[in-house]
């Protein structure tokens, strides 16, 4: 039973495998500076978006965010939209589940000098008791988490650019 691991894990290096984490950091560099926009509209919003954005960039590339002559790579975001849409209804007609879609767009300038935009979707649903209202508490966490997603997606587009890096 000790061998299996042992095999998998062969296996696992002999294909060549990389975290697409490590993918995306050896495109996004050792540092990072993160602009969100203000938006008129939500300005709370923008700051639990720019909180989640810090924090996914630490947790997901381990890079460090600092001021923008130091960064290796710049990033800009803004919030595109959010928006509430019911999912599930009771037997009664009340929404009793909601999903959260945030959509950034987000300007970059990445270690090795390109540049480009993305635009981004992120989602989260949750549940609330039937015949109430969402609070804040409830909506900035949604928010949150949404665009969380919506940073994932983003890794993504980062780690295929970390691919296409290393085929060349």
């Amino acid at each position: 039973m000790r061998i299996l691991p042992l095999i998998l894990l062969f296996f696992i290096i002999g294909c060549g495998y990389k975290p697409s984490a490590r993918l995306a950091k050896s495109v996004i560099g050792e540092s990072v500076y993160v602009y969100v926009a203000m938006s008129r509209i939500d300005p709370q919003n923008t700051v639990l978006i720019k909180d989640a954005i810090q924090t996914a960039f630490v947790d997901r590339f381990g890079s460090k965010i600092t001021s923008r002559p130091e960064a290796e790579s710049i990033l800009e975001v803004s919030l595109s939209g959010v928006d509430f849409n019911p999912l599930v209804y009771d037997v009664n007609g009340y929404v009793i589940s909601y999903r959260t879609v945030a959509k950034l767009k987000i300007d970059y300038v990445l270690s090795s000098g390109e540049k480009g935009s993305v635009t981004t979707k992120g989602e989260y649903d949750f549940p609330i008791e039937a015949d109430s209202i969402i609070s804040d508490t409830r909506r900035f966490e949604a928010i949150r988490y949404a665009s969380a997603n919506a940073i994932d997606e983003f890794t993504a587009v980062v780690t295929i650019k970390g691919l296409q890096r290393e085929s060349k």
